[in-house]
């Protein structure tokens, strides 16, 4: 794969996490703000998640998306090295389907699959 194509698949890759890290942001904030709002027992709502929960599992969402930017970030390093699209276990080509849907792969199918 050629580094322009990388570093178009990686910008778009960028764009789309914080487009959802955005909205994650902003839905973290909702909770939040609904929290300090509602004199609601929502400890023993039997209808719902309570607020604790929405909030823990929005914060994960969070916290998952940063972690997405920073494996952009590391594909971006492995381009400008010149590793991009090559298994870091075996070293061999990390083929280019894998790469335009996942373009922050480290590994190849085979090596993905065997968990290393």
């Amino acid at each position: 794969m050629h580094d322009e194509t990388a570093h178009e698949l990686l910008a778009a890759e960028r764009r789309e996490t914080l487009r959802r890290l955005r909205a994650l942001s902003d839905d973290f904030d909702s909770v939040v703000e609904a929290s300090r709002d509602s004199n609601a027992d929502d400890e023993h709502d039997p209808e719902g998640a309570t607020i604790a929960f929405e909030r823990s599992q929005t914060g994960a969402l969070v916290s998952q998306a940063r972690r997405h930017l920073e494996e952009i970030d590391a594909a971006e390093a492995r381009v400008h090295a010149g590793s991009f699209g090559s298994c870091e276990s075996c070293g061999q080509p990390i083929g280019e389907e894998r790469l335009e849907a996942r373009p922050v792969a480290r590994t190849c199918i085979g090596c993905a699959s065997a968990g290393k």
